[in-house]
């Protein structure tokens, strides 16, 4: 049985109250609630800017990974009036009244509101591509992403050769893209942008790089997500770009069976692995810290 382990702790000059840190949330690592903070305290200068101004759903493990697990996007009853929180205006959602409905998330632009968070087992953060600005007004996207999903037996090598082709791709229109091995199967790629362009917008020249990259190889990318034909393809998920849509970020863990993290890689590392299939692995939260003490934070965006 789990000894509870409840601590105080001041953070950026926030008392916070830390329960279980004992509490086994990767059984397969035997990885606990409080190496969970603790990686999310190191990273947090890393982490924290590519959390900045943007309305963040959680996907929580109060139990550890091999439970259930749930999507939260509203900020939970007994949210610390210090958080900061942005209503942002929900599609097909309507008030009693028949107004338009909400959802206030929280904003994660603090380490005290990191801890608060990864407390209460909120392993995954997942962002817009859009921010707010000062008044919690959404503004247009300042990037794009390209999701490289692979169907079995593809892997991360495929996801490496396709991703070759996207860079070169969007290099062509004069962006310059970052590589992030998702910590789950794939490969995401993000290109920032001038906030000329809406959501939509965004979304729709996606598609056109997606749909264009298939006709030119078809034995390897598909634009669209058929199930019945990707085996051994890699789907290039366009669609993380609409508006409503979320994306897990850089330097996020994932609750998957071991501790990885979506970690920001160099175009070295993913031309290698387009090679060799044991050249890149997805990487867990001792890797990062390593990665990051040495390097620093390797996602840049031009």
């Amino acid at each position: 049985m789990t000894e509870d382990t409840d601590v105080r702790v001041e953070v950026d000059g926030r008392t916070l109250k830390l329960s279980n840190l004992d509490k086994v949330l990767y059984p397969r690592t035997g990885t606990t609630k409080g190496e969970v903070l603790h990686y999310y305290a190191q990273v947090a200068p890393v982490l924290l800017p590519h959390l900045a101004d943007r309305a963040v759903t959680r996907i929580r493990w109060p139990n550890g990974t091999a439970e259930q697990s749930f999507f939260e996007k509203n900020a939970p009853a007994g949210t610390p009036r210090w958080v900061r929180t942005v209503s942002v205006p929900t599609t097909g959602s309507r008030s009693a009244s028949g107004e338009a409905g909400e959802l206030r998330f929280p904003v994660v632009d603090s380490l005290a509101t990191l801890t608060w968070l990864g407390n209460l087992a909120a392993l995954e953060l997942h962002v817009h591509q859009w921010t707010v600005d000062a008044d919690g007004q959404p503004v247009n996207p300042n990037r794009l992403v390209v999701d490289l999903d692979p169907g079995e037996p593809a892997g991360l090598m495929e996801c490496a050769q396709v991703a070759l082709l996207v860079r070169d791709r969007l290099g062509a229109d004069g962006l310059d893209c970052v590589p992030v091995t998702s910590g789950s199967k794939g490969i995401h790629l993000y290109a920032a942008l001038d906030r000329s362009r809406t959501s939509d917008e965004v979304r729709d020249y996606a598609r056109e790089v997606a749909e264009e990259l298939e006709k030119e190889h078809r034995s390897m990318v598909l634009s669209e997500m058929a199930r019945a034909r990707r085996a051994g393809k890699i789907f290039l998920d366009w669609s993380q770009n609409v508006g409503a849509k979320t994306t897990i970020s850089p330097y996020s863990l994932r609750g998957r069976e071991r501790p990885y993290v979506a970690a920001p890689r160099t175009w070295a590392e993913v031309e290698a692995a387009a090679e060799d299939p044991l050249a890149i692995e997805q990487l867990v939260l001792g890797d990062v810290l390593a990665r990051v003490a040495e390097e620093g934070d390797l996602f840049e965006l031009a």
